[in-house]
């Protein structure tokens, strides 16, 4: 049976022409980027290689991109250390971030006493810009904004200039969780007025372990982790040669294919929710599902049943992937903090669908008639 794989807003399946040049590094590439022999300069210029493609999709310089381990890293970073070293004071986010920023918010409230502030967000995930911007100037204090692009749940989008707009315009230093929408949407921080960017490459078809950090120069950190000069004596530790190149590639294939691919899938989900529509399911959908939101993404909101419970576990016999919410916790099968901050009905099951150019409308169809047949 060939399983239909719906949860790529967890991961994705890599790129073979990712795959290829990474075991070829692997292979032909095994000096220490820090060393100065012949093998090691030659891995030098792999990561210095890359970091030039991960600037140009986002029309940054070279010397604002420093690599991680991905975008659990890369968040802490940027809150932990404006908390350390730019004298944040207050920071203020949403109730839906991913838990990697949420609870990096707690530890900070916990820790340093940082103000921390959640903004209100509608039934579908969007926040008041009135309200930001009333929070912002009720106070002198340095404040830190942290807002994700796109939420990974479901799918609703942040209008990224409007909210650098108003740091801008009350001194506010600006980061955003961009993992879910790197490389499915164009991102230029020339034209956006922020500070800190995160972003990974496991979401659009490169190798897990691989991220980034965007910092502003005009914002001065200290590392994150220490213990060597690497990524201009930003991050201590032997780059990850082969995931940072992997991840370039993914980056540049995404960026190649942007136009086709976000044509093609925003297509699988249109017609995913139409067809969910002609049947006699119930279903609701969690978040915006407009043109405007992350095409990648569709939460579906299913009434009370007594299939419910079971229901991620029956889709996986019948070879169909999908999700509770976040891959981070959907394991455990607690209830969703993000499905709670819209106040939905408590007694409806949701499951994320996620989707990339792999997926066909026949799998579509195939997932439709698997849903009738376990609730019928």
């Amino acid at each position: 049976m060939n399983r239909i794989y719906l949860d790529n807003a967890a991961t994705t399946k890599m790129d073979s022409e990712v795959l290829e040049i990474m075991v070829e590094t692997m292979k032909s590439t095994y000096g220490n980027p820090s060393s100065t022999h012949t093998e090691g300069r030659k891995a030098r210029a792999l990561v210095e290689s890359a970091r030039k493609m991960v600037a140009q999709c986002l029309n940054a310089s070279i010397n604002e991109i420093f690599f991680t381990s991905g975008g659990t890293e890369s968040n802490n970073t940027a809150l932990k250390c404006a908390v350390r070293d730019l004298n944040i004071k207050r920071i203020i986010s949403t109730k839906i971030e991913h838990h990697c920023v949420g609870h990096s918010l707690s530890h900070i409230q916990r820790r340093s006493g940082v103000e921390v502030i959640l903004l209100d967000n509608d039934s579908d995930g969007h926040i008041s810009l009135n309200q930001l911007e009333q929070y912002l100037a009720g106070s002198q204090v340095k404040t830190m904004v942290s807002i994700m692009h796109a939420n990974n749940e479901i799918g609703t989008v942040s209008n990224m200039y409007a909210i650098g707009e108003l740091c801008k315009k009350y001194g506010a230093i600006y980061h955003s969780d961009t993992v879910q929408t790197i490389g499915h949407f164009p991102i230029d921080v020339s034209r956006i007025h922020i500070h800190f960017l995160s972003g990974a490459a496991h979401k659009i078809h490169g190798p897990k372990g691989a991220g980034f950090l965007y910092v502003n120069s005009d914002n001065l950190i200290e590392p994150y982790i220490d213990g060597g000069s690497q990524e201009k004596n930003m991050r201590g530790g032997t780059e990850n040669l082969h995931g940072i190149v992997g991840m370039a590639k993914s980056f540049e294939l995404a960026m190649k294919h942007m136009e086709e691919r976000s044509v093609y899938i925003s297509q699988l989900k249109k017609y995913f929710i139409e067809q969910f529509q002609k049947t006699n399911l119930k279903v609701e959908f969690n978040g915006d599902i407009s043109d405007q939101s992350l095409y990648t993404v569709l939460n579906v909101s299913f009434p009370e049943h007594p299939k419910n419970e079971m229901l991620l576990f029956n889709l996986d016999i019948q070879g169909i992937s999908a999700s509770g919410g976040s891959a981070c916790t959907s394991g455990a099968e607690k209830g969703s903090h993000v499905i709670a901050a819209l106040n939905k009905d408590p007694f409806r099951r949701a499951v994320r669908f996620s989707f990339s150019h792999h997926n066909t409308f026949k799998e579509i169809d195939i997932v439709i008639e698997k849903l009738k047949k376990i609730y019928h």
